[in-house]
Order: C-alpha cells, then structure tokens, then sequence
C-alpha cells in the first residue's frame, strides 16, 4: 500500500532535508518555497511542486510547514492563494517553525477558521542534523486524532517525537532546549579558544573533551566547524539565532525568570552581527572570540 501524499511549505535549509526523508521514505511530497532554486532542487529529490500554498493543501491530509518568522506563516494560511483557499476540511498543518508562542495561537485561531487542525511543533537540532535524520520532534496539540495523524509523518524525518501535551507546549519546549543552545554554542567556542592559545591540538581537544564530562552536543556538531575556521555553509545562520534569541528572551522576560548566562551569551551573537557575519553558521561566535583575542 502506497504512503498517502504530504504537503510540504517551505523547502529551505529545514524543509529541504525533512521533506527529503519524507521522500526516501516512500511519501509523495507536495512542495511550495518562494525561491525557484529550492523548488527546483525538491523536484531533482523525486518530489513534486505545487504553484501555491493553497496548491499545496488541495490534495493533501497533511501538510508540513517550515518558515521563517511569523509574517511568512501568516501569509501562507491566510493570504492570497494561502491554505485557506485549498485546504479541505480537516486538514492537519504540523506547523514545524520556530516562532513566538501569541503567533503559534494567532496560527492556530486562522487554521480553525477554515476547518483544518494546526499542531505546534518544533523541531530541534540543526540543518546538518535534519539531513541525517537527527531531529527532535516537540509535538503538542489538544486534537488527539490530529496528532496519530501527524505521527508516521513526523516519523519519518525525525530521530524522537515526545508528544507535550496541551498546544503550545511544544514552542515553550523549543525555546528552552534554544538557550542551552545558545550558551552550549558560545562555552564550546571558548573552551576552543582557549585550547588553541594554550597550544594543545584541537582535533585532540575535540575527541579528548568532547569523550568527558565537558562533552556536549554543541561542541560535537559545531566544534568541527570551529576548528576548521568553515561558516560559510550554515547549518543555522546567525540571523536565525538573532531570531530564535528573541524570541527566547521575551518568553523569558514573561515569565519573570532570569537567564544572565544567556544574557552574557547574546552579547556574542550581536557581535557577530556587527562583524557583518549575518549569513554565516554560529559556530563563527569561535571567529568572535578570536578576533577579541587579537588573532
């Protein structure tokens, strides 16, 4: 029995790897992007192109979406040629983007409107992971149909899926794993930093610490590029993180918890968007410190 198809909206660095597993998974994917390139490449996957998200929802159950920021999702539900305008009732939309938690509502609130089923749920890990299949699905939603609906989807592009409950919980999940990548990002470079001025080997480094107690994910994904002094091909650009670290301080100021290692974090990312780094992969926070260093 053939896998039913999924829409897929948004085929950047994200989208492009997810729906790439949805692919060599067997799913006939549907696929929308802005950028002619990133529709071009999904169809050189084996997937298939649709002129509009409403194209997209038309011939689908489930639709996947991957944006990135909260302007984008609202004008692929809501505006001209939007999912709205498409969609049949009881679409289910695994909205997958990280966003501030009043616009997952706000997408939700739309996706009711017109009869479809809006899952808030994040993923965690960077594009490098998304292409080998490493991602961390945070679901959470309040329509348990939806969500058995969303699963062997979600399956198939993720490592892990933990279903978090009452819908939300998932961009709340997201922001927190986000500051320990933040600060895991910035301890990594520099530890880095102070292993090359001290002299020791850094690939020793990386396989002596990284096989301790001060191993961590961010030193194993993001120190190889660190040591090679190679940002140019982002697996999260800074702008993103300038996105996500937002986002995260807000959710933080909501609540009234305080975050002074994040705080202290943040100031390394604003100095890499003021060495005109916007575009380059995080793990140029290394470059930062180096340049602080006087190297």
């Amino acid at each position: 029995m053939s896998a039913p198809p999924v829409g897929f909206v948004g085929l950047g660095i994200m989208g492009s790897a997810m729906s790439g597993h949805l692919l060599r998974a067997g799913f006939p994917v549907v696929g929308f992007d802005v950028d002619p390139r990133r529709v071009a490449e999904h169809e050189q996957r084996g997937g298939t192109s649709a002129g509009s998200p409403a194209a997209v929802a038309r011939d689908v159950d489930v639709l996947v979406t991957s944006l990135p920021n909260a302007g984008t999702l609202s004008t692929v539900l809501e505006g001209q040629d939007g999912v709205a305008t498409g969609a049949r009732p009881g679409l289910v939309v695994i909205e997958t983007s990280t966003l501030g938690p009043d616009t997952k509502e706000a997408a939700r609130a739309s996706a009711e409107a017109f009869q479809a089923v809006l899952l808030d749920c994040p993923m965690s890990g960077t594009g490098q992971q998304a292409r080998d299949g490493d991602l961390v699905a945070y679901l959470s939603g309040d329509d348990e149909a939806a969500k058995a609906a969303a699963l062997p989807v979600l399956e198939a592009f993720t490592r892990a899926q933990y279903d978090l409950g009452a819908f939300g919980n998932g961009t709340r999940m997201k922001l927190v794993a986000n500051l320990l990548v933040a600060v895991h990002n910035a301890a990594a470079a520099e530890a880095l930093l102070l292993a090359e001025r001290a002299g020791l080997d850094l690939g020793q480094v990386l396989q002596a610490v990284g096989d301790g107690a001060g191993g961590s994910r961010m030193l194993q994904v993001r120190g190889p590029l660190m040591v090679a002094d190679r940002y140019d091909e982002p697996t999260a650009t800074v702008a993103v993180m300038q996105k996500d670290n937002a986002l995260i301080a807000a959710f933080a100021a909501g609540v009234a918890s305080p975050t002074p290692l994040f705080s202290a974090t943040n100031v390394l990312y604003q100095a890499a968007l003021a060495q005109g780094r916007l575009d380059e992969d995080t793990a140029c926070v290394f470059g930062v410190l180096r340049r602080l260093a006087g190297q």
